[in-house]
């Protein structure tokens, strides 16, 4: 399999997965990426769109549904009056951690047939390709551990 080949079909099933996982929790998968990225901490609507690459139309319809869901809150930006931030409610926490946690050992499994040393050489070249396409932070990094 080729280079281009093995990353389209591994971003199909990494995506396959984390959908299945949000539609388990009850959430949509958009609604799954915006929890895994509000774990790092609040943002503003502007830094939000960015990091999900969403219109502001698309953004503000996905904040509606998950404030409705009573995943998240909206709240005043201090150093900007005008400017709002999203952050979790204390049911979007215990549900983006749950879920951020479910799908790290479902993608965790994914490379299960994979020694300790090719999942490090993995990894390494993986980190290599997000950080040089300037990919933003859209999934906490914690200190990773098999399960």
């Amino acid at each position: 399999m080729g280079l281009v080949s093995g990353l389209v079909r591994t971003s199909f099933m990494v995506n396959a997965v984390h959908t299945e996982s949000a539609r388990e929790y009850g959430i949509t998968p958009q609604q799954g990426q915006l929890l895994c990225v509000l774990m790092a901490k609040p943002y503003g609507m502007g830094e939000l769109g960015e990091v999900l690459s969403l219109a502001k139309s698309s953004l503000t319809g996905l904040v509606d549904r998950s404030e409705r869901n009573g995943l998240v809150r909206r709240e005043s930006d201090l150093r900007d009056t005008r400017a709002v931030r999203v952050a979790f409610t204390p049911e979007g926490r215990v549900l983006a951690h749950d879920f951020y946690a479910e799908t790290c050992r479902r993608i965790d499994r994914l490379a299960g047939s994979l020694t300790d040393a090719e999942r490090d050489t993995l990894a390494l070249l993986l980190g290599r390709i997000v950080r040089h396409n300037d990919v933003p932070a859209v999934f906490m990094e914690l200190a990773e551990k098999r399960p």
